[in-house]
């Protein structure tokens, strides 16, 4: 058994503008049904924004690090997130880091990276998901998706599918405040039978969760951190 990832899902109080604003920003074609972002080849996920009236007070447990090849390609990128509504974010970085800080429309955060940066070379336009996370968490998503560990020193973790592509990575003590409900959580689709999956995660050490926005045609799991993740049943 196995599992694989199909989208990372926002909360969003206006799913279509989040979803046009990430499009331009990440280079990619929307979805039919105007709510999602499409992925631009077979190691991406969608991105896709479900509707929701919960205000954001909290920063997020996931956002999105960018990389760039140069400084020219990084200010274009910041440059055509602020002309599509995203602005620049203090969340108390140092003014000697080179990564600029923003958000989108809706005050996600997400970072557009410096270039030279090792650790995402190669990744794609997604570097990572930079999250907020123990070191068994990050085990746990190593065991639940089959990826291996990329990174693991200093309770700091981080996986990656063998093929490549985006890495998921957890930055360990000390931790943020954290939401009553994530504003994004991860969509997984199963190989087989949905229930039997379910049962291995448990076994790894997730626990059956219910916030109230489960999807229709999913199973809502949380994390061994207390994170939201669906098992879609209906793909």
């Amino acid at each position: 058994m196995s599992v694989q990832i199909y989208a990372l899902s926002f909360d969003a109080k206006d799913p279509a503008r989040l979803a046009r604003f990430w499009a331009g920003v990440l280079g990619r074609d929307l979805g039919a049904d105007g709510t999602s972002v499409l992925p631009d080849n077979d190691l991406g996920f969608i991105v896709r924004f479900l509707p929701s009236d919960v205000e954001k007070h909290w920063q997020n447990q996931i956002h999105f690090d960018l990389p760039s090849q140069t400084l020219e390609a990084q200010q274009a990128m910041v440059d055509r997130a602020l002309e599509l509504g995203g602005r620049h974010l203090d969340i108390g970085q140092k003014p000697e880091e080179e990564h600029v800080v923003l958000a989108d429309p809706e005050g996600n955060e997400f970072c557009v990276i410096e270039p030279g940066n090792n650790f995402l070379a190669g990744t794609g336009v997604i570097g990572c998901l930079t999250s907020d996370g123990s070191q068994a968490v990050g085990y746990f998503w190593s065991k639940a998706l089959e990826w291996p560990l990329v990174w693991d020193q200093d309770e700091e973790t981080a996986i990656q599918s063998p093929q490549g592509g985006t890495k998921i990575s957890w930055g360990g003590p000390p931790y943020n405040e954290r939401a009553p409900k994530n504003r994004l959580h991860l969509d997984l689709v199963p190989s087989g039978d949905a229930e039997a999956e379910v049962e291995r995660l448990i076994s790894l050490g997730a626990k059956r969760h219910t916030s109230g926005q489960a999807h229709a045609d999913g199973i809502e799991l949380a994390d061994p951190d207390g994170n939201e993740f669906c098992i879609l049943t209906g793909r």
